[in-house]
This record gives C-alpha cells, structure tokens and sequence, in this order.
C-alpha cells in the first residue's frame, strides 16, 4: 500500500510543488521548444515523473507502474474509443464521396474562409463538444476544414483554438456533473456559475478565429459576423444554462450561433479586399487564403441532387439522434447497467488522510459511453450510405492506421497524468496554489488549466481539483461555487495545449509529428484567454462583480 505524501521535500509545500512540475514543465519545453515528436516527449515525461514518483515520493516501483497502466487503459477507453469511431464515420463519408457534398454544402452558405471558419470550427464544432466530447470536435472540425482548402496546420489550429468556451458544458455537461459529485454542491447552480463565465470567452473565440485565418484583414472586415455569432452563441449558453438546462447549454448555443452566422451572410456579406476563397479540388485540399493557388481543377460546376446532400449530412443526424435518445433518462438507466467498476488489479493507493482513492477506481461505462454511442451512429451510418461490411471495415482500419500515433500519445500522456495524479504530484502543485488566500481567486483558473493541460479532459480536471478548489475556498473565505466554477473555466482554455488534443489534431489533418508546432501556435492564445478569465474570477470574488454569484 502506499499513503500520498504532499511534501516530501524538506517537509515544504512550495519545495515540493517546484519537484512536482517538472514533468509538465518538461514535456512543454520538450514540445514547444525542442519540437519533439509529442509521443517521445510523453514517453520522456513519463519517465521523469515515474522517477520523481518513486525517488521523491517514496511510491514503491510496483504501485507506480499500476498507476501509469490504468492511466494508459483511461486514455485507450474512453477518450480514444470516442475518437476512434468519430473518425470512423468521417472515413467512410470519404469513402462514399459523401463528404465532398456535405464540403461543397457548407461552401455554398460561403465560399468565404473566414466565415467557414466560424461556422464549422466554432459553431458545429460546439455542437461535436454537447454530444460527445473527449476531442470528438478537434477530430471531425479539423479535416472538415482541410477539405474545405485550409493548410492542415491552419486547420488543426482552428479547431483546437474554437474547441474552448462549449468545453465545459461537453459531452451533456460531464464536467460539471462529474464537479457537482467530487464537491457536493448543487449542478445547476455550478452549470449557472459556469454559464456567467465562459459566455464572456464566446464573444471572443470567433474574432480569435478570423484573426488566424486572415490577420488583422479580416477582423476589419469580417468583425461584425463574427461578434453577432460570438454574442448570439453566448447569450444561449448563458440562458440556457440558468434557466433551461445545464446538459443542454451548448446543444442550443451551437444551433443558434450557427443560424444567426448563416442569416448574417444572407443578409451582408463581408466586405474583400483580397481573395479569401480557397480553390478546392476533387480531393479536398487547397490553399489557404494566405498561400498561392495552386493549378488544380475545382469542382465550383458540380451540382449535388437534393438526395446526395440529405445524405452527406445524414451521419451527422444520425450521431445527433442517437445521442440525444441515449440521454433520455429511461434509456441512460438502461444503458448503465453494463456499467462496470473495479478497483484497478493490484493499485492500493491512500490519500494523505488515509483515505482510499477515487482514481484506483476504473470504470467500464460500455454502452453510456459516448464512443460506444458513436459506434452505433457509425454502422447506421454505414447502412444509411449503403456502405458494404468489407469497406466500413477497410475505413476502420484505415482509421486507427491514421490515429497510431495519436493513440500511442494519449496512451502516454494519461499515463503520466495518472502518475502524477496517484503519487500525489499534481496535488503538491494544487495544494501549493490553493495557500495563497484570497488571491486564489485570480488564481483558481489556472489550477483548472493545469489539470487539463495534463489530463486533456475538463472532467479529470474537475475530478482531480474539485473538492481541493472547495477547500481553499472555505479557507480564504471565498465562495465555494464561484472556485469550483472557475476550476472548470479555466479548464476549457488548457484544452487547446493539451498533448492529448494536440496529438488527436496533428494525426486527423496529417501532420504527424509537428504537435510542437501546433503548440506554439496555439500556446499565446490559451494563455490570453487565460489571463482574461483569471481577471474575471478575481472580480466575481471582489464587490465589483459578486453579484454575479448565484
């Protein structure tokens, strides 16, 4: 057995914290600076933090070990399963030809990248994030776009920067009732919370989007677009969530933003001083607006039959029809009974009160799994598009052939999360920040941030800093909902630099290998973001903002 000591250097908080973050710091330097392929430098990571688990923290070898391999089994089920078949069902749409219509379907609401942008990045890929979750929308966002003639690492940018403001109410708000359950407070009044603050990152994520496509060009004339959607999206989340439905906040903030982005375009469209069109080919890539063209044939002659397009966008009504009817209460009940829980074979972990720990618990969610529902919404898929076994099956394979690296990845990363996690590491570094008082207000996001960027899921960052966020609360006085809030926040905004994320993006746009270049693309805005929501929480703490406070 082993007992989670939380400062074994020198009997010191703040000595051991510095010990405990340089597995993160490592793996960031080795992305970000050293441009290392993202799964060596999780495996370096890794190493490092099994060593530090097991020199500093006392963890025998064994119980180590345990903790990394249910960490990687975490990585492979659920969140690679989740992906896995989402991609399943984007391959086989290209294997019918499918997908060309719905491209050419979108690109007739414009043929404007930089509204394209806002419509599939921002608004669809919200919708991706209500239904499924776990970098689903990263995932299907990313080549959405690459077909639609974005450079592959414009593309993964895109969706990783756009996958933000809906995080937290994902997946039918997961995070917020996975941080309902670790803190005992109310999950209504946190998804309230929760929907007074994300709304605000909303109004801005569609102008951040434009800027990358086409720099300060297009915010000046594209700005109007992309803040109605930004404002329309953020107004629906926040009513949503306080007064209709937290699980369904950005189920109808994404139909909304959408709608209103499609009627803006209708009724003015942007202003071009340039081109802004992407020429695209038959096979779905072109150049950017900021690229040369190049000589290809494109397919702006080609008309779809009515028939052809409720096809294309049949797999996407399926996966919304088939999620929704699994969130039913009656059929979710159903469902769970194949639930599985065990402790994890030979892992006997304690916390420092002796208590035993949550994370020694492995849960085998079979059929409420959100990847399972996708598996589903595939082979209806496949039936709907009159797909033959043989070829769903060679999709299939042609699916985890383009995802090996991404999934040896997340298996690492979520190894070292749980390493790190278990020994006791990243509640060193959270324990170490939640003593700092009532500046942990300004402080909160960040610890929210640090567990995603870790784990790459807002819920395990909930689950891991949940009831600590409650602690230092009660300690400096502080509303417990407004920190508990603000964990899940700040949250949304580490998932864009998470190695998980970042290896999902970089293998669906084909760019294997090049995370440390996604990651520095995207590093400046999650810390922007960042920085404007610890602002925000600090003033929802003072008497300038409490009022916001349910």
């Amino acid at each position: 057995m082993y007992q989670q000591v939380l400062d074994p250097i020198a009997n010191s908080i703040a000595w051991s914290a510095v010990v405990a973050a340089i597995p993160l710091l490592l793996l960031f330097v080795l992305l970000g600076a050293l441009k290392m392929t993202a799964w060596v430098a999780s495996l370096i990571s890794l190493a490092v933090s099994l060593a530090i688990a097991i020199v500093v923290y006392g963890m025998p070898v064994g119980q180590a070990l345990l903790a990394g391999t249910e960490g990687a089994a975490f990585g492979f089920f659920p969140i690679l399963w989740i992906v896995i078949n989402a991609i399943w069902v984007y391959q086989m749409t290209v294997e019918t030809g499918h997908f060309d219509v719905l491209r050419r379907s979108f690109a007739s609401v414009s043929d404007d990248q930089r509204v394209q942008a806002i419509i599939i990045a921002f608004s669809f890929g919200a919708l991706m994030e209500a239904l499924a979750g776990f970098g689903t929308p990263v995932a299907v966002t990313s080549v959405m776009l690459m077909a639609l003639g974005f450079q592959p690492m414009k593309a993964a940018v895109l969706a990783l920067v756009a996958n933000t403001a809906p995080v937290a109410f994902g997946a039918m708000a997961t995070p917020i009732i996975t941080l309902g359950r670790v803190t005992e407070l109310p999950v209504d009044t946190l998804g309230a919370m929760i929907g007074r603050q994300t709304p605000l990152l909303a109004l801005f994520v569609p102008l951040a989007l434009v800027a990358i496509v086409d720099g300060r060009r297009g915010l000046r004339q594209t700005w109007l677009v992309a803040l109605v959607c930004g404002i329309v999206f953020a107004a629906a989340q926040y009513a949503t969530s306080n007064f209709v439905s937290v699980p369904l906040a950005d189920v109808v903030a994404a139909l909304a933003s959408a709608a209103a982005v499609v009627a803006m375009v209708r009724v003015r469209r942007p202003s071009r001083t340039a081109d802004v069109t992407a020429r695209v080919g038959a096979s779905g890539t072109a150049d950017g607006p900021d690229d040369g063209p190049e000589d290809r044939p494109d397919d702006a002659d080609v008309t779809d039959s009515r028939a052809d397009v409720v096809k294309a966008y049949a797999p996407y009504g399926i996966i919304i029809a088939v999620f929704v009817v699994c969130q039913i209460s009656v059929v979710k009940k159903l469902l769970d009974r194949a639930t599985i829980t065990f402790n994890w074979p030979g892992l006997d972990v304690v916390d420092a009160d002796g208590d035993p720990l949550s994370l020694a618990k492995f849960s085998l969610n079979l059929l409420t799994t959100p990847g399972t529902q996708m598996l589903v919404a595939g082979v209806l898929t496949m039936v709907a598009l009159r797909l033959s076994v043989p070829r769903a099956v060679k999709a299939y394979g042609a699916t985890l052939h383009q995802l090996r690296w991404a999934i040896l990845t997340v298996m690492l990363v979520l190894a070292l999360a749980f390493v790190m996690n278990v020994s006791g590491q990243t509640i060193t570094l959270g324990t170490w920040m939640a003593g700092a008082g009532t500046a942990f207000a300004l402080l909160s996001p960040i610890l929210g941030w640090l567990g995603v960027a870790v784990t790459g899921s807002d819920t395990s960052a909930n689950s891991l800093f949940g009831a600590l966020q409650v602690t230092a609360a009660n300690q400096a006085g502080l509303s417990e909902v407004l920190m508990a809030a603000s964990n899940s926040s700040g949250g949304v905004l580490g998932k864009m630099i998470s190695p998980q994320n970042l290896a999902i993006a970089a293998a669906a746009v084909g760019l294997n290998g090049k995370e440390g270049e996604i990651f520095r693309r995207v590093v400046l805005w999650s810390l922007g973001f960042l920085l404007v929501l610890c602002a925000l929480s600090a003033l929802q703490a003072s008497p300038v903002l409490s009022w916001m406070v349910p």
